[in-house]
């Protein structure tokens, strides 16, 4: 039996069924960016942060990059997936959610794990912008030189 949530609202008592429903939680990291994901065991669309992912990323190649995983696999009637995304650009942020998505389909079948390794989705990108250091302009720029 579900349990009920009980929400109070001035002196009104509201009573919901609360369903647990199965899910698998990754997370994905590229540059500045993490994602949170959860992939659900029934048919869903792919909603990151409380948007559909086609308008969250406009651009077509982002897109594409964040569903790759599932199109991958031809998972797309099985799962749903629900993201939580911060940090960076939308770039980064589209990479992040692409691992997170991978790494929650590995969670959720490990017979995914070689297919998804094989193409590169299980691989994190670690590059990163480099401090800047003391003395220079930016990380390697050194201020200009005036020998007169």
């Amino acid at each position: 039996m579900p349990k009920k949530a009980v929400a109070k609202t001035k002196g009104i008592k509201e009573v919901k069924e609360v369903k647990k429903e199965k899910y698998f939680e990754a997370v994905g990291r590229r540059k500045t960016s993490i994602a949170r994901v959860r992939l659900y065991t029934k048919k869903g669309d792919i909603v990151v942060n409380d948007k559909d992912y086609s308008k969250y990323f406009p651009i077509l190649r982002l897109q594409k990059a964040v569903i790759s995983p599932i199109e991958e696999l031809s998972v797309a009637d099985k799962v749903g997936v629900t993201v939580k995304v911060q940090g960076g650009g939308i770039n980064s942020q589209s990479g992040a959610v692409r691992l997170g998505i991978a790494r929650a389909l590995v969670l959720y079948n490990p017979n995914f794990r070689k297919p998804l390794r094989k193409v590169g989705y299980l691989t994190r990108d670690a590059r990163a912008v480099e401090r800047k250091k003391y003395g220079l302009k930016k990380a390697r720029r050194a201020p200009q030189w005036k020998k007169r």
